[in-house]
């Protein structure tokens, strides 16, 4: 693949989401301003990254980035506007929450959101740009936290396990236990689900 090109000597974020393909749960991306006077070694793609050296990268992001900001979007507003639109808005929502304004914008994937600064949309962005290996790698810790916070109150759910992604253990779950309040109700599983126990 090619490299990017980067905006010379613009301050620059990257974006990623975690939580498309999950059931449960608030879709959750996060922008990333690194500092190129404090390089951070062994950024990767998160789900690349082994959970220890996620969760050590983690903490060095959080001290050592210009900038972190978290964006979501509800499971409500996912059912609402569908979860590409609901993904967008999360991005927006992120790229808005940093401190710092940045002048130029890289976007996991293939598409960007609406922003007030030009952007760009990088496939495979989270092994090719360290802005975006940055957001996935807190995208991922934080959502991963948030799924093992609802595996407390649905222990019968195994939310830490699967994070909510459609699993063998998650359809026995909701065929035993019915949907929980963070279910995205839009989700062809879950509206099976709901239809079954009507």
């Amino acid at each position: 693949m090619d490299p990017v090109v980067y905006p010379e000597n613009a301050l620059v974020a990257g974006v990623d989401e975690v939580g498309r393909g999950p059931l449960v749960g608030d879709v959750v991306t996060a922008a990333v301003i690194l500092d190129p006077n404090n390089p951070i070694q062994g950024l990767a793609d998160s789900k690349k990254l082994s959970e220890k050296k996620r969760l050590a990268l983690f903490d060095e992001i959080q001290q050592k980035a210009l900038a972190v900001s978290i964006g979501r979007a509800s499971p409500a507003e996912i059912d609402e506007i569908n979860i590409l639109h609901a993904t967008m808005l999360a991005m927006q929502r992120a790229v808005e929450g940093l401190k710092i304004t940045p002048e130029y914008v890289f976007i996991d994937g293939n598409r960007c959101p609406k922003l007030t600064m030009p952007c760009e949309a990088v496939v495979k962005g989270d092994a090719r740009v360290a802005e975006i290996s940055a957001a996935s790698i807190i995208a991922k810790v934080t959502r991963d936290q948030e799924m093992a916070e609802l595996d407390q109150r649905y222990p019968e759910f195994g939310f830490a396990h699967h994070k909510g992604y459609p699993t063998k253990a998650h359809f026995a779950a909701l065929e035993q236990h019915g949907i929980t309040p963070y279910h995205r109700k839009s989700f062809k599983p879950v509206q099976k689900i709901m239809e079954q126990q009507d």
